[in-house]
Protein backbone atom coordinates (compact mmCIF):
# COMPACT_ATOMS: atom_id res chain seq x y z
CA UNK A 1 0.00 0.00 0.00
CA UNK A 2 1.51 3.39 -1.15
CA UNK A 3 1.60 6.20 2.02
CA UNK A 4 1.46 10.01 1.18
CA UNK A 5 0.73 13.17 2.59
CA UNK A 6 -2.70 14.20 3.67
CA UNK A 7 -4.87 16.61 1.16
CA UNK A 8 -4.93 20.06 1.35
CA UNK A 9 -9.05 19.44 2.52
CA UNK A 10 -10.06 18.60 6.16
CA UNK A 11 -13.36 17.11 5.51
CA UNK A 12 -14.37 14.07 3.21
CA UNK A 13 -17.17 14.82 0.62
CA UNK A 14 -18.77 11.06 1.09
CA UNK A 15 -22.02 11.21 2.44
CA UNK A 16 -21.31 7.10 3.16
CA UNK A 17 -18.22 7.78 5.48
CA UNK A 18 -20.30 10.39 7.49
CA UNK A 19 -23.37 7.36 7.61
CA UNK A 20 -20.88 4.77 8.80
CA UNK A 21 -19.24 7.27 11.33
CA UNK A 22 -22.92 7.61 13.08
CA UNK A 23 -24.16 3.65 12.20
CA UNK A 24 -20.68 2.68 14.63
CA UNK A 25 -19.87 5.77 16.75
CA UNK A 26 -23.76 6.46 17.52
CA UNK A 27 -24.57 2.97 19.77
CA UNK A 28 -21.21 3.45 21.05
CA UNK A 29 -21.67 6.64 22.50
CA UNK A 30 -25.14 6.48 23.90
CA UNK A 31 -23.40 2.99 25.53
CA UNK A 32 -20.41 5.08 26.93
CA UNK A 33 -23.35 7.81 28.39
CA UNK A 34 -25.48 4.75 30.09
CA UNK A 35 -21.81 3.79 31.91
CA UNK A 36 -20.62 7.28 32.70
CA UNK A 37 -24.77 7.39 34.49
CA UNK A 38 -24.27 4.54 36.56
CA UNK A 39 -20.71 6.06 37.45
CA UNK A 40 -22.80 9.19 38.02
CA UNK A 41 -25.28 7.79 40.08
CA UNK A 42 -22.91 5.83 42.58
CA UNK A 43 -21.01 8.53 43.00
CA UNK A 44 -24.32 10.99 43.99
CA UNK A 45 -25.97 8.05 45.92
CA UNK A 46 -22.68 7.52 48.15
CA UNK A 47 -22.67 11.53 48.35
CA UNK A 48 -25.53 11.66 50.37
CA UNK A 49 -23.90 9.41 53.16
CA UNK A 50 -20.71 11.44 53.78
CA UNK A 51 -17.22 11.89 51.78
CA UNK A 52 -15.45 9.28 53.20
CA UNK A 53 -17.92 7.31 51.62
CA UNK A 54 -17.43 9.34 48.21
CA UNK A 55 -13.54 9.02 48.20
CA UNK A 56 -13.37 5.64 49.16
CA UNK A 57 -15.74 4.13 46.55
CA UNK A 58 -13.79 6.37 44.20
CA UNK A 59 -10.50 4.72 45.63
CA UNK A 60 -11.77 1.03 44.71
CA UNK A 61 -13.28 1.58 41.16
CA UNK A 62 -10.11 3.32 40.48
CA UNK A 63 -8.69 -0.12 40.90
CA UNK A 64 -11.20 -1.38 38.69
CA UNK A 65 -10.65 1.36 36.21
CA UNK A 66 -7.12 0.24 35.38
CA UNK A 67 -8.18 -3.16 34.73
CA UNK A 68 -10.93 -1.75 32.59
CA UNK A 69 -8.11 -0.10 30.49
CA UNK A 70 -5.99 -3.17 30.09
CA UNK A 71 -9.42 -4.87 29.50
CA UNK A 72 -10.02 -2.39 26.44
CA UNK A 73 -6.17 -2.59 25.76
CA UNK A 74 -6.38 -6.22 24.61
CA UNK A 75 -10.21 -5.45 23.17
CA UNK A 76 -8.43 -2.79 21.24
CA UNK A 77 -5.54 -4.26 20.25
CA UNK A 78 -7.18 -7.71 18.85
CA UNK A 79 -9.89 -4.96 17.18
CA UNK A 80 -7.29 -3.65 14.91
CA UNK A 81 -6.64 -6.92 13.39
CA UNK A 82 -10.22 -7.92 13.57
CA UNK A 83 -10.75 -4.74 11.50
CA UNK A 84 -8.28 -5.66 9.10
CA UNK A 85 -9.26 -9.10 8.39
CA UNK A 86 -13.02 -8.38 8.35
CA UNK A 87 -11.99 -5.77 5.56
CA UNK A 88 -10.26 -8.01 3.76
CA UNK A 89 -12.49 -10.68 4.13
CA UNK A 90 -10.04 -13.12 6.23
CA UNK A 91 -12.01 -15.10 8.65
CA UNK A 92 -9.38 -17.97 9.23
CA UNK A 93 -7.14 -15.16 10.51
CA UNK A 94 -10.37 -13.25 12.28
CA UNK A 95 -11.17 -16.47 14.23
CA UNK A 96 -7.58 -16.88 15.25
CA UNK A 97 -7.09 -13.46 16.97
CA UNK A 98 -9.87 -13.85 18.67
CA UNK A 99 -8.93 -16.79 20.42
CA UNK A 100 -5.93 -15.13 21.52
CA UNK A 101 -7.72 -12.33 22.56
CA UNK A 102 -9.68 -14.75 24.72
CA UNK A 103 -6.65 -16.51 26.13
CA UNK A 104 -4.94 -13.54 27.03
CA UNK A 105 -7.91 -11.65 28.68
CA UNK A 106 -8.56 -14.86 31.17
CA UNK A 107 -5.01 -14.78 32.67
CA UNK A 108 -5.31 -11.08 33.34
CA UNK A 109 -8.80 -11.23 34.77
CA UNK A 110 -7.23 -13.97 37.02
CA UNK A 111 -4.27 -12.25 37.72
CA UNK A 112 -5.58 -8.97 39.05
CA UNK A 113 -8.17 -11.39 40.95
CA UNK A 114 -5.11 -13.41 42.52
CA UNK A 115 -3.88 -9.85 43.39
CA UNK A 116 -6.54 -7.71 44.89
CA UNK A 117 -8.12 -10.71 46.78
CA UNK A 118 -4.91 -11.36 48.70
CA UNK A 119 -3.83 -7.91 49.27
CA UNK A 120 -6.63 -4.91 48.79
CA UNK A 121 -5.40 -2.76 51.29
CA UNK A 122 -2.13 -2.51 50.02
CA UNK A 123 -3.24 -2.12 46.64
CA UNK A 124 -5.62 0.86 48.21
CA UNK A 125 -2.46 2.34 50.42
CA UNK A 126 -1.12 3.09 47.04
CA UNK A 127 -3.75 5.41 45.98
CA UNK A 128 -4.99 7.21 49.61
CA UNK A 129 -2.66 7.53 53.09
CA UNK A 130 -6.19 7.95 54.92
CA UNK A 131 -7.08 4.62 56.73
CA UNK A 132 -10.71 4.96 57.22
CA UNK A 133 -11.32 5.41 53.19
CA UNK A 134 -8.62 2.30 53.18
CA UNK A 135 -10.86 0.16 55.36
CA UNK A 136 -14.42 1.32 53.62
CA UNK A 137 -12.57 0.47 50.16
CA UNK A 138 -11.49 -3.12 51.15
CA UNK A 139 -15.11 -3.75 51.56
CA UNK A 140 -15.96 -2.69 48.26
CA UNK A 141 -12.99 -4.59 46.16
CA UNK A 142 -13.92 -7.52 48.26
CA UNK A 143 -17.38 -7.55 47.37
CA UNK A 144 -16.71 -6.57 43.52
CA UNK A 145 -13.79 -9.27 43.01
CA UNK A 146 -15.86 -11.30 40.59
CA UNK A 147 -16.49 -7.97 38.33
CA UNK A 148 -12.69 -8.34 37.20
CA UNK A 149 -13.37 -11.99 35.08
CA UNK A 150 -16.80 -10.73 34.47
CA UNK A 151 -16.05 -7.33 33.22
CA UNK A 152 -13.18 -8.14 30.76
CA UNK A 153 -14.93 -11.00 29.03
CA UNK A 154 -17.97 -8.89 28.24
CA UNK A 155 -15.97 -5.73 27.97
CA UNK A 156 -13.65 -7.89 25.02
CA UNK A 157 -16.60 -9.30 23.08
CA UNK A 158 -18.37 -5.91 23.07
CA UNK A 159 -15.22 -4.61 21.46
CA UNK A 160 -15.75 -7.88 18.67
CA UNK A 161 -19.27 -7.08 18.22
CA UNK A 162 -18.69 -3.66 17.11
CA UNK A 163 -16.11 -4.65 14.87
CA UNK A 164 -18.97 -7.00 13.02
CA UNK A 165 -21.18 -4.08 13.04
CA UNK A 166 -23.37 -5.59 15.50
CA UNK A 167 -23.99 -2.54 17.80
CA UNK A 168 -27.19 -2.62 19.01
CA UNK A 169 -27.08 -5.80 20.95
CA UNK A 170 -23.93 -4.33 23.72
CA UNK A 171 -26.37 -0.77 23.78
CA UNK A 172 -29.47 -2.89 25.07
CA UNK A 173 -27.78 -4.67 27.56
CA UNK A 174 -26.09 -1.52 28.80
CA UNK A 175 -29.53 0.14 28.91
CA UNK A 176 -30.38 -2.77 31.26
CA UNK A 177 -27.10 -2.54 33.35
CA UNK A 178 -27.67 0.81 34.24
CA UNK A 179 -31.34 0.18 36.13
CA UNK A 180 -29.98 -3.12 37.49
CA UNK A 181 -27.27 -0.81 38.89
CA UNK A 182 -29.26 1.55 39.79
CA UNK A 183 -32.12 -0.95 41.69
CA UNK A 184 -29.82 -2.84 43.64
CA UNK A 185 -27.28 0.03 44.46
CA UNK A 186 -30.51 2.00 46.10
CA UNK A 187 -31.60 -1.18 47.51
CA UNK A 188 -28.07 -1.98 49.34
CA UNK A 189 -26.67 1.14 49.70
CA UNK A 190 -29.43 2.56 52.03
CA UNK A 191 -31.07 -0.92 52.88
CA UNK A 192 -34.48 -0.46 51.17
CA UNK A 193 -37.34 -3.21 50.67
CA UNK A 194 -36.15 -5.37 53.71
CA UNK A 195 -32.27 -5.67 52.09
CA UNK A 196 -29.60 -4.20 55.09
CA UNK A 197 -27.74 -1.08 54.61
CA UNK A 198 -24.73 -1.74 53.10
CA UNK A 199 -23.04 1.51 52.07
CA UNK A 200 -20.24 1.05 50.04
CA UNK A 201 -20.36 -2.28 50.32
CA UNK A 202 -24.09 -1.87 48.64
CA UNK A 203 -22.61 -0.35 46.04
CA UNK A 204 -19.76 -3.32 45.13
CA UNK A 205 -23.05 -5.89 45.28
CA UNK A 206 -24.96 -3.67 42.78
CA UNK A 207 -22.40 -3.50 40.62
CA UNK A 208 -21.63 -7.37 40.88
CA UNK A 209 -25.37 -8.19 40.01
CA UNK A 210 -25.32 -5.65 37.37
CA UNK A 211 -21.85 -6.99 35.78
CA UNK A 212 -23.57 -10.68 35.60
CA UNK A 213 -26.01 -9.69 34.16
CA UNK A 214 -24.16 -7.91 31.54
CA UNK A 215 -21.94 -11.30 30.86
CA UNK A 216 -24.79 -13.75 30.73
CA UNK A 217 -26.20 -11.55 28.06
CA UNK A 218 -23.38 -9.97 25.63
CA UNK A 219 -21.04 -13.35 25.81
CA UNK A 220 -24.32 -15.91 26.04
CA UNK A 221 -25.43 -14.08 22.00
CA UNK A 222 -22.03 -14.20 21.14
CA UNK A 223 -20.53 -17.44 21.82
CA UNK A 224 -24.17 -19.21 20.82
CA UNK A 225 -26.32 -17.41 18.67
CA UNK A 226 -23.64 -15.10 16.57
CA UNK A 227 -24.28 -16.25 13.23
CA UNK A 228 -21.19 -14.07 11.42
CA UNK A 229 -18.23 -15.40 12.46
CA UNK A 230 -19.58 -18.56 14.65
CA UNK A 231 -16.80 -18.43 17.37
CA UNK A 232 -17.97 -21.04 20.01
CA UNK A 233 -16.03 -21.49 23.49
CA UNK A 234 -14.19 -24.62 22.16
CA UNK A 235 -12.29 -22.38 19.69
CA UNK A 236 -11.01 -20.64 22.42
CA UNK A 237 -8.73 -23.61 22.36
CA UNK A 238 -7.43 -24.42 18.70
CA UNK A 239 -4.33 -23.83 17.48
CA UNK A 240 -3.10 -20.41 16.17
CA UNK A 241 0.62 -20.31 16.26
CA UNK A 242 1.24 -19.09 12.92
CA UNK A 243 -0.75 -15.57 14.38
CA UNK A 244 1.00 -15.71 17.59
CA UNK A 245 3.91 -13.05 17.03
CA UNK A 246 1.69 -11.10 15.01
CA UNK A 247 -0.70 -10.51 17.22
CA UNK A 248 1.78 -9.75 20.01
CA UNK A 249 3.17 -7.44 17.48
CA UNK A 250 0.00 -5.74 17.28
CA UNK A 251 -1.85 -6.33 20.28
CA UNK A 252 1.01 -5.92 22.96
CA UNK A 253 1.51 -2.01 22.33
CA UNK A 254 -1.74 -1.33 22.40
CA UNK A 255 -2.33 -3.07 25.86
CA UNK A 256 0.66 -1.61 27.10
CA UNK A 257 -0.43 1.58 26.12
CA UNK A 258 -3.46 1.42 27.69
CA UNK A 259 -2.07 -0.31 31.37
CA UNK A 260 0.38 2.45 31.29
CA UNK A 261 -2.74 5.11 30.89
CA UNK A 262 -4.51 3.36 33.73
CA UNK A 263 -1.87 3.51 36.09
CA UNK A 264 -1.57 7.32 35.10
CA UNK A 265 -4.77 7.81 36.08
CA UNK A 266 -3.99 5.85 39.34
CA UNK A 267 -1.07 8.39 39.69
CA UNK A 268 -3.35 11.07 39.40
CA UNK A 269 -5.69 9.70 41.87
CA UNK A 270 -2.70 9.47 44.48
CA UNK A 271 -1.72 12.52 44.39
CA UNK A 272 -4.84 13.72 44.28
CA UNK A 273 -5.26 11.70 47.55
CA UNK A 274 -2.15 12.61 49.06
CA UNK A 275 -2.47 16.27 48.60
CA UNK A 276 -5.54 16.62 51.02
CA UNK A 277 -9.15 15.19 51.94
CA UNK A 278 -10.70 17.98 50.15
CA UNK A 279 -8.46 17.62 46.97
CA UNK A 280 -9.37 14.06 46.93
CA UNK A 281 -13.37 14.82 47.47
CA UNK A 282 -13.16 17.86 44.60
CA UNK A 283 -11.33 15.43 42.05
CA UNK A 284 -13.80 12.58 42.86
CA UNK A 285 -16.52 14.62 41.88
CA UNK A 286 -14.92 15.85 38.99
CA UNK A 287 -14.22 11.99 37.90
CA UNK A 288 -17.44 11.33 36.34
CA UNK A 289 -17.49 14.64 34.70
CA UNK A 290 -13.60 13.58 33.35
CA UNK A 291 -15.25 10.21 32.05
CA UNK A 292 -18.43 12.22 30.10
CA UNK A 293 -15.81 14.41 28.27
CA UNK A 294 -14.58 10.73 26.84
CA UNK A 295 -18.53 9.42 25.89
CA UNK A 296 -18.24 11.19 22.06
CA UNK A 297 -15.02 10.93 21.74
CA UNK A 298 -14.79 7.13 22.39
CA UNK A 299 -17.53 6.66 19.93
CA UNK A 300 -16.01 8.86 17.39
CA UNK A 301 -12.23 6.69 18.04
CA UNK A 302 -14.11 3.54 18.00
CA UNK A 303 -15.42 4.28 14.86
CA UNK A 304 -12.23 5.30 13.67
CA UNK A 305 -9.99 2.40 14.05
CA UNK A 306 -12.98 0.16 12.62
CA UNK A 307 -13.42 2.29 9.41
CA UNK A 308 -9.38 3.02 9.14
CA UNK A 309 -9.20 -0.84 9.55
CA UNK A 310 -11.35 -1.70 6.95
CA UNK A 311 -10.41 0.94 4.47
CA UNK A 312 -6.56 -0.41 4.71
CA UNK A 313 -7.66 -4.19 4.92
CA UNK A 314 -9.48 -2.97 1.14
CA UNK A 315 -6.04 -1.60 0.26
CA UNK A 316 -6.63 1.83 -0.52
CA UNK A 317 -4.30 3.62 1.85
CA UNK A 318 -4.72 7.22 0.12
CA UNK A 319 -8.46 7.24 0.96
CA UNK A 320 -7.22 6.17 4.75
CA UNK A 321 -4.98 9.38 5.10
CA UNK A 322 -7.91 11.15 4.06
CA UNK A 323 -10.33 10.10 6.23
CA UNK A 324 -7.66 10.53 9.22
CA UNK A 325 -7.53 14.15 8.46
CA UNK A 326 -11.34 14.28 8.87
CA UNK A 327 -11.48 12.65 11.73
CA UNK A 328 -8.78 14.95 13.48
CA UNK A 329 -10.70 17.75 12.34
CA UNK A 330 -13.33 16.43 13.87
CA UNK A 331 -11.98 15.81 16.78
CA UNK A 332 -10.70 19.26 17.70
CA UNK A 333 -14.54 20.44 16.82
CA UNK A 334 -15.54 17.51 19.52
CA UNK A 335 -12.94 18.92 21.77
CA UNK A 336 -14.16 22.53 22.00
CA UNK A 337 -17.67 22.14 22.77
CA UNK A 338 -17.58 19.09 25.46
CA UNK A 339 -15.18 21.83 26.94
CA UNK A 340 -17.68 24.54 26.45
CA UNK A 341 -20.68 22.46 28.15
CA UNK A 342 -18.49 21.18 30.83
CA UNK A 343 -17.42 24.60 31.86
CA UNK A 344 -21.26 25.82 31.35
CA UNK A 345 -23.15 22.69 33.65
CA UNK A 346 -20.26 22.67 36.41
CA UNK A 347 -22.02 24.79 38.66
CA UNK A 348 -25.38 22.21 38.70
CA UNK A 349 -22.83 19.32 39.24
CA UNK A 350 -20.77 20.01 41.56
CA UNK A 351 -23.64 21.60 43.86
CA UNK A 352 -25.70 18.41 43.44
CA UNK A 353 -23.37 17.26 46.37
CA UNK A 354 -23.61 17.54 50.32
CA UNK A 355 -20.03 18.66 50.75
CA UNK A 356 -18.07 21.82 52.46
CA UNK A 357 -17.54 24.91 51.12
CA UNK A 358 -13.90 24.60 50.64
CA UNK A 359 -14.39 21.08 48.63
CA UNK A 360 -16.80 22.90 46.70
CA UNK A 361 -14.59 25.67 45.15
CA UNK A 362 -11.59 23.16 44.59
CA UNK A 363 -13.77 21.32 42.69
CA UNK A 364 -15.20 24.01 40.50
CA UNK A 365 -11.53 25.03 39.96
CA UNK A 366 -11.35 21.63 38.83
CA UNK A 367 -14.15 21.57 36.48
CA UNK A 368 -12.55 24.58 34.59
CA UNK A 369 -9.02 22.66 34.27
CA UNK A 370 -11.21 19.68 32.98
CA UNK A 371 -13.00 22.02 30.30
CA UNK A 372 -9.21 23.08 28.98
CA UNK A 373 -8.20 19.97 28.53
CA UNK A 374 -10.90 18.45 26.26
CA UNK A 375 -10.08 20.85 23.72
CA UNK A 376 -6.75 18.89 23.47
CA UNK A 377 -7.68 15.55 24.88
CA UNK A 378 -10.48 14.54 22.20
CA UNK A 379 -7.89 15.13 19.23
CA UNK A 380 -5.25 13.27 20.77
CA UNK A 381 -7.49 10.28 21.80
CA UNK A 382 -9.53 10.16 17.98
CA UNK A 383 -5.49 10.02 16.84
CA UNK A 384 -3.68 7.38 19.42
CA UNK A 385 -7.04 5.34 19.92
CA UNK A 386 -8.45 5.36 16.61
CA UNK A 387 -6.71 6.44 12.99
CA UNK A 388 -2.98 5.56 14.27
CA UNK A 389 -4.31 2.35 15.75
CA UNK A 390 -6.37 1.43 12.69
CA UNK A 391 -3.60 1.68 10.66
CA UNK A 392 -1.11 -0.85 12.89
CA UNK A 393 1.07 2.36 14.26
CA UNK A 394 0.88 0.58 17.68
CA UNK A 395 4.79 0.47 18.99
CA UNK A 396 4.76 4.52 17.99
CA UNK A 397 1.95 5.05 20.02
CA UNK A 398 3.02 3.32 22.52
CA UNK A 399 6.20 5.25 22.86
CA UNK A 400 4.50 8.56 22.74
CA UNK A 401 2.09 7.39 25.87
CA UNK A 402 5.35 6.28 27.65
CA UNK A 403 7.11 9.73 27.04
CA UNK A 404 4.34 12.49 27.37
CA UNK A 405 2.65 10.60 30.26
CA UNK A 406 5.29 9.08 32.42
CA UNK A 407 8.25 12.14 31.75
CA UNK A 408 5.90 14.86 31.18
CA UNK A 409 2.46 14.96 33.18
CA UNK A 410 3.72 12.22 36.15
CA UNK A 411 6.51 14.58 37.06
CA UNK A 412 4.97 17.67 36.58
CA UNK A 413 1.95 16.49 38.81
CA UNK A 414 3.38 15.47 41.25
CA UNK A 415 5.71 18.47 41.56
CA UNK A 416 2.87 20.99 41.28
CA UNK A 417 0.67 19.40 43.80
CA UNK A 418 3.06 18.02 47.05
CA UNK A 419 6.00 20.05 46.50
CA UNK A 420 5.02 23.44 44.56
CA UNK A 421 1.18 23.13 46.71
CA UNK A 422 -0.30 25.26 43.29
CA UNK A 423 -4.13 25.93 42.94
CA UNK A 424 -6.21 22.91 41.67
CA UNK A 425 -6.90 24.07 38.25
CA UNK A 426 -2.78 24.33 38.12
CA UNK A 427 -2.08 20.68 39.23
CA UNK A 428 -5.02 19.31 37.11
CA UNK A 429 -3.52 21.12 34.06
CA UNK A 430 0.08 19.83 35.08
CA UNK A 431 -1.39 16.26 35.26
CA UNK A 432 -2.91 16.26 31.73
CA UNK A 433 -0.53 17.90 30.10
CA UNK A 434 0.35 14.80 27.89
CA UNK A 435 -3.05 15.33 26.12
CA UNK A 436 -1.89 18.62 24.72
CA UNK A 437 1.48 17.86 23.95
CA UNK A 438 -0.01 14.29 22.09
CA UNK A 439 -2.48 16.42 19.88
CA UNK A 440 0.28 18.22 18.16
CA UNK A 441 2.86 15.00 18.06
CA UNK A 442 0.37 13.01 16.50
CA UNK A 443 -0.89 15.55 13.99
CA UNK A 444 2.49 15.38 12.64
CA UNK A 445 2.70 11.77 12.66
CA UNK A 446 -0.71 11.63 10.32
CA UNK A 447 0.53 13.98 7.88
CA UNK A 448 3.69 11.86 7.30
CA UNK A 449 1.98 8.91 6.31
CA UNK A 450 4.39 6.69 7.96
CA UNK A 451 1.52 5.15 10.33
CA UNK A 452 0.32 2.35 7.83
CA UNK A 453 1.74 -0.55 8.58
CA UNK A 454 1.10 -3.88 6.68
CA UNK A 455 -0.50 -6.88 8.68
CA UNK A 456 0.18 -10.53 8.14
CA UNK A 457 -2.75 -12.69 7.94
CA UNK A 458 -2.55 -16.30 8.94
CA UNK A 459 -0.31 -18.47 7.00
CA UNK A 460 0.15 -15.93 4.70
CA UNK A 461 3.07 -12.86 4.30
CA UNK A 462 2.48 -9.57 6.00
Amino acid sequence: MRKGRAPVGLFVRDREFYKKIWVIGGPIAAQQVITVGVNMMDNVMLGQLNETALSASAAATQVHSLFQFMAMGMGMGASVLIARYWGAGETPSLRKALALMYRCCLLISLAFTAVVGLAPARVLSLLTPYPEVIAEGVRYLYWALPCFLLFGASTTTTIVLRNLKQMQIPLYVSIGAFFINIFFNWMFIFGKLGAPAMGVAGAALGTLISRCFEFTAICGYFFLLEKQVRFRPRDILAPCGDLTREYLRISLPVMVSDTLLGLGNSVTMSVAGHISDVFMSAYTITQVTQQLTTVFTNGLGQSAVIITGNTLGGGDAGKAQRQGVTFTALGFLLGGLCGAVIVLISPAVVGSYRILPETYAAAMELMKAVGVVTVFMAPASILTKGVLRGGGDTRFLMAADVVFLWVVSVPMGYLAGLVWHWPPFWVFLCLRMDHVIKAAWCVFRLRSGKWIKKIKTAGGPG
